[in-house]
């Protein structure tokens, strides 16, 4: 909704919001925009705006101000309509999946950023999350041919996009509430795919068997559109073909290129990101630059992604550094699925070998914490020591008693057959913060300590961050 509202603004349209009174980091870039919003809703925000645009999490019977506008007979979009209409008027790609959305949307902007100069690529970029190559933005606007836009399964918002390339990095369970079983996510993402035109592209991960089921079905369904495989097992210009790490870089090599290519974001799901991104920047440039027998790519485009892929510094809450402080490295990370979670701790522990790993998790949406509770309980094993704390819900469900953050972990302990009341890896605060008082004690040099979840935990090591950078006073 911010990336929205700022690509609105930036076109000169007047816009204004309502939100919850939490805080988080949305707040500070609307601010820097002075896009005026309130921290509650009600009905008296509603005057005479021409259009209103929501998030999925609200509806007309839980959302007073969308009631308003409706009594008011003021038109109405849901955020994925608002920006599907939008992609009509470009040269649109829409990049999706269950998993490295968000950092797949920022490295293709970063990248096709890097590869104009000196000549601009034509496209706008809009990404879920705010990107430190954006200069801490959600959006980047270099022209108006192309916009790649991150766009998202839940409850088929997807479908509202014109895509004429599609990346697809993953496909399994999730949005339990909406997909009960894995056939209705899968099905949602290939009527994703049926969107694209005969002659349009979707670039997948090889690696992925859900993301190489799509494909190949796509592909006998619209023989003319453009199947081009990523990853470590795939054919081609996008296959990976090394991967190492040294002194804290992925240093990896691509089929397409002759050289090695450099990123300081840690993980092999980072390098897998990269490898998408590149190979949706490689068809832009083709089509803005290429002709019979030329793919566009000289040597200054090359040194230019070069450069700009090894400058990328991630986005905000993926594998986010804070900071260091007392000798321990705080991090803060979204990873809110179980392969999220075993990802990005693996990743993290090659990155970090020398590190112990103390960890805070905050599982969102109860839906999805029942439906893959097993895969939650058990995504610890890694983890030196780990905190958990209530679920964090979501405003489109409502608790109905039952199964908790505590049971979640009960379970993670029943299954690492740790016994008693204390003297285990696992901790569990109701409230993130009141864990506080214990990572304090427990925290020492060398440690990574690292937020997970898509919840309000972050504030907690946010606050741990700030008392030992304060010399370990409060």
């Amino acid at each position: 909704m911010c990336a929205l509202a700022e690509l609105m603004h930036n076109r000169g349209i007047e816009v204004s919001g309502s939100d919850l009174e939490d805080v988080f980091y949305t707040d500070e870039i609307l601010k820097e925009l002075k896009i005026p919003f309130h921290e509650f809703f009600d009905v008296s925000h509603i005057k005479t705006p021409d259009l209103i645009v929501h998030s999925a999490a609200y509806s007309f019977e839980s959302n007073v101000e969308m009631a308003e506008a409706r009594r008011k007979g003021i038109p109405v979009l849901k955020f994925s309509d608002a920006i599907g209409a939008y992609s009509a008027n470009f040269d649109s790609t829409g990049i999706t999946g269950v998993h490295g959305k968000t950092t797949t949307t920022a490295l293709s902007g970063t990248l096709l950023k890097g590869t104009g100069i000196p000549r601009n690529i034509p496209a706008k970029v809009l990404v879920g999350s705010a990107v430190s190559n954006f200069g801490g933005r959600s959006t980047i606007d270099l022209g108006d041919k192309y916009f790649i836009a991150e766009t998202c399964e839940y409850q088929r918002n997807f479908l509202s996009f014109h895509p004429k390339r599609i990346i697809l990095t993953s496909v399994e369970s999730d949005h339990n509430d909406f997909f009960p079983l894995y056939k209705d996510i899968r099905d949602a993402f290939f009527d994703y795919g049926r969107l694209l035109p005969p002659d349009g592209e979707l670039i997948y991960c090889a690696d992925d068997p859900g993301a190489s089921e799509v494909a190949l079905s796509l592909k006998e369904e619209k023989p003319g559109i453009r199947l081009v495989p990523y990853g470590f097992s795939a054919p081609g210009d996008y296959r990976i073909e090394s991967y190492q790490i040294r002194n804290e870089r992925i240093i990896m090599r691509l089929g397409l290129f002759p050289f090695d290519l450099t990123i300081h974001v840690p993980g092999k799901h980072t390098a897998l990101n990269a490898a998408a991104a590149i190979a949706l920047v490689s068809s832009i440039v083709r089509k803005e630059f290429g002709d019979e027998g030329n793919d566009g790519w000289n040597e200054e485009r090359m040194e230019g992604l070069k450069n700009a892929l090894e400058g990328f510094r991630g986005s905000k809450r993926r594998s986010e550094i804070l900071g260091e402080a007392g000798g321990i490295l705080f991090m803060d990370d979204y990873a809110h699925h179980p392969t999220e979670i075993k990802t990005t701790i693996s990743g993290l522990k090659e990155f970090y070998p020398l590190r112990r790993f103390v960890i805070s998790f905050m599982s969102h949406t109860y839906s999805r914490t029942s439906a893959l509770f097993d895969d939650f309980a058990s995504s610890f094993t890694q983890a030196d020591i780990a905190f958990f704390h209530k679920i964090y819900s979501s405003a489109r469900e409502v608790y109905h008693g039952g199964l908790n953050g505590r049971s979640l972990y009960e379970r993670a302990r029943e299954i690492e057959g740790e016994t008693g009341d204390s003297g285990g890896r696992f901790f569990y605060t109701e409230e993130p913060d009141e864990g506080f008082c214990i990572l304090k004690d427990i925290l020492k040099p060398g440690d990574l300590f690292i937020t997970l979840g898509a919840g309000s935990n972050w504030s907690l090591g946010k606050k741990l961050f700030d008392y030992f950078s304060d010399g370990g006073s409060l």
